[in-house]
């Protein structure tokens, strides 16, 4: 009896299974899993000194995942500035000759300042003929003498400062193109620094410590895989039920026969229709005009695959 009864439930069990199945609805559009697969390039050219890093391994962004050689270029660097001190040493020293002029026309001035003060005193005693007027031209011819001195000092001066500029303006003009070739050399040199783009996991290393790589060679491929993209096909009678944004319910199949359900959001619509790939069901949909769609799926435990089959339901 115990014997019936337990086969009476396995029965029943079954059938609700069966009906469940027959009554699950139907998929409203099927498409993979695809990503935004991004291959980074060697920028400079030279032996690669590290490169650490492994397929199926977790980057951050910005970090950095390896070097490449770059001796020759810090070395021509250290050239230029060499090149840059050499040409300084050259530059006048317009503060120490311009001090020269500037001592002269200090003195002209207090002898100029003295010839005054006794010119004045000359012209009162003049006035009470305790001098002569020889005296009084003597100091006015010296006082003469004591301009024509400080204008030329000056006229000396500002042919000096001209002079200075020009060959300081000279050198500087040389220094230049030299600060200039530093700056590409750095360049050159932060981009020995294989920087990682973007937060993900490498899918492929191409390249190997002690390789000689080239600028634009492939390094490895990497994808961000917390959130992959849905590409699916929907036929144009369900065009006018979609719309950018709309939530939609995404299943895929797990190891038990059963499905798994996520979220998605619709993030683009095709414009355009075009035939259903051939990786899609049956030969008759496969010859059906259909609309392609990307459906974002958030992937936070890595479950999902790139290339994996899912199911979308609207």
């Amino acid at each position: 009896m115990k014997y019936y009864h337990t086969l009476l439930q396995s029965l029943l069990l079954t059938a609700i299974f069966s009906a469940c199945q027959k009554t699950a609805p139907k998929a409203d559009a099927y498409g993979n899993f695809e990503a935004e697969e991004r291959i980074v390039s060697a920028e400079a050219s030279g032996k690669i000194l590290s490169f650490p890093i492994e397929e199926g391994q977790s980057l951050k962004a910005f970090e950095q995942a390896g070097t490449i050689d770059s001796v020759q270029l810090l070395l021509k660097r250290e050239q230029l500035q060499a090149s840059i001190k050499a040409i300084a040493a050259k530059s006048p020293a317009i503060g120490a000759q311009l001090a020269v002029f500037e001592k002269q026309t200090a003195s002209v001035k207090q002898q100029l300042a003295t010839l005054e003060r006794e010119k004045r005193r000359v012209e009162n005693l003049l006035k009470s003929d305790a001098a002569t007027p020889k005296q009084l031209d003597d100091l006015n011819a010296q006082i003469e003498a004591a301009e024509r001195q400080m204008d030329l000092i000056l006229g000396q001066r500002s042919a000096s400062d001209a002079s200075l500029s020009i060959q300081k303006n000279g050198l500087l003009a040389e220094i230049l193109p030299l600060q200039k070739q530093i700056a590409q050399l750095d360049d050159q040199i932060a981009k020995c620094h294989i920087i990682n783009p973007l937060q993900g996991i490498v899918l492929v290393k191409y390249a190997e410590p002690g390789e000689i790589t080239g600028f634009g060679k492939p390094l490895y491929k990497i994808a961000d895989l917390s959130t992959l993209t849905l590409r699916a096909y929907v036929g144009g009678q369900q065009l006018g039920a979609i719309k950018i944004g709309q939530e939609v319910k995404i299943f895929t199949d797990k190891a038990d026969g059963t499905q798994q359900e996520h979220s998605g959001k619709i993030q683009w619509i095709a414009s355009q229709s075009e035939f259903t790939p051939k990786i899609i069901q049956t030969k008759e949909e496969r010859v059906n005009l259909v609309y392609a769609v990307k459906i974002s799926v958030p992937n936070p435990e890595g479950t999902l695959k790139i290339g994996m089959p899912a199911e979308v339901r609207l």
